[in-house]
């Protein structure tokens, strides 16, 4: 008997041990890129924003609101998740040719959660792109909504702007990063993300990546300043070591906000109070809870927050493309454009693949109405 409980001890060690390993390779696959080290390191220790080891929000922010435990978020996580989290619907898209548009056009093309691109003043501008088909370091786990998945990017001309917020699996997409070598000019992103950038292949020459307010002279009349957002970042184990952003980004002819992934807080109206008025300001408005509220906004606050940027039209992305959050797939936009209405908010909701003329006022339909 003791032999056999031996053997048995044994062969769950030996399975356990065989786990580890396989986990710790997984999380040392290219696809996690690399934490930062060396030169770069140093200049992240030099920042006011990185502290006790890692970058850090303008306010204190909790990953989780008061009196919320992790146990009570993956318990609502796998069984307290609506039953329309996801569309059963396959959702209705346009492909747009992007490989022959008239540079004129002062246009912007949704790829559907926070993938978008632009074309401002003849220069051309992706951001956040993720093509993969899902969210995840495994292609099987977080796949994107059908119909959410039109583009890829051989359907993308040459990039003049690669704009990257943060490192989080939905916002820099390795499939995607990779594929776009040859076609992107200028890489526009936060301290620490250009290490990812490099051990993937891009050139460091081509990366501009930047701290918090810093002012990036991108020529020809296009000028970024950096500014903050309340969020995290991380690809595997640690946390924050890549700093998220937000861009205040003037053209020629117009004044853009990029938001990236953020809760609410006082640099909305701090950012419009320098940078604005915006002609458009693009923000996140899905996949929030009030268990995270502090790192995602509820709907209401993008509102508010596009009003404290001095913007004269709302673009809400974060949404209909990947279920991250518990609440309906569709109730992001319906709450935002309630709001909005409310406000006095003009508000652009095209539909995924729609050209969208970003200087024409346009009411646009409700396309996501009826779908299951």
């Amino acid at each position: 008997m003791k032999k056999r409980i031996k053997k048995i001890f044994m062969i769950l060690l030996i399975i356990i041990a065989t786990l580890v390993v396989g986990v710790v390779l997984f999380l040392q696959s290219s696809t996690f890129g690399k934490l930062p080290s060396g030169h770069r390191l140093e200049l992240i220790k030099r920042s006011l924003n990185y502290k006790e080891g890692q970058f850090q929000n303008l306010s204190n922010t909790p990953d989780l609101a008061e009196g919320v435990s992790y146990y009570t978020v993956m318990r609502d996580f796998f069984f307290k998740k609506s039953k329309r989290n996801k569309p059963k619907d396959v959702l209705p898209s346009q492909k747009t040719d992007l490989l022959h548009l008239d540079a004129s056009e002062n246009i912007v093309v949704w790829f559907g959660h926070s993938s978008y691109f632009m074309q401002i003043d003849g220069k051309t501008m992706l951001i956040d792109p993720v093509f993969s088909g899902a969210a995840s370091p495994v292609s099987f786990t977080t796949k994107a909504f059908p119909g959410s998945d039109v583009y890829t990017v051989d359907d993308l001309p040459e990039i003049d702007f690669l704009f990257i917020s943060h490192d989080h699996w939905d916002h820099l997409d390795y499939e995607t990063v990779l594929k776009l070598k040859g076609k992107v000019k200028k890489i526009i992103t936060g301290l620490g993300t250009g290490e990812h950038l490099e051990v993937w292949g891009y050139d460091p020459s081509m990366i501009e990546e930047r701290d918090w307010n810093e002012t990036i002279d991108l020529g020809s009349g296009f000028v970024v300043n950096t500014t903050p957002a309340r969020h995290f970042s991380g690809r595997g184990l640690k946390r924050n070591n890549a700093l998220w952003m937000s861009y205040a980004v003037k053209t020629p002819t117009m004044n853009i906000y990029l938001g990236g992934d953020s809760g609410y807080d006082t640099h909305y109206a701090a950012i419009g109070k320098k940078f604005g008025p915006f002609d458009i300001a693009v923000l996140e408005c899905g996949q929030y809870n009030e268990y995270w509220k502090y790192i995602h906004m509820m709907p209401e606050q993008v509102v508010k927050a596009a009003q404290e940027l001095k913007a004269k039209k709302l673009f809400p992305v974060h949404w209909a493309k990947f279920s991250l959050a518990l609440h309906d797939w569709d109730e992001p936009i319906i709450r935002v454009t309630k709001e909005a209405e409310k406000q006095n908010m003009p508000i652009m909701t095209p539909m995924i693949g729609e050209k969208a003329d970003l200087k024409t006022d346009k009411v646009f339909a409700k396309w996501w109405e009826g779908l299951e």
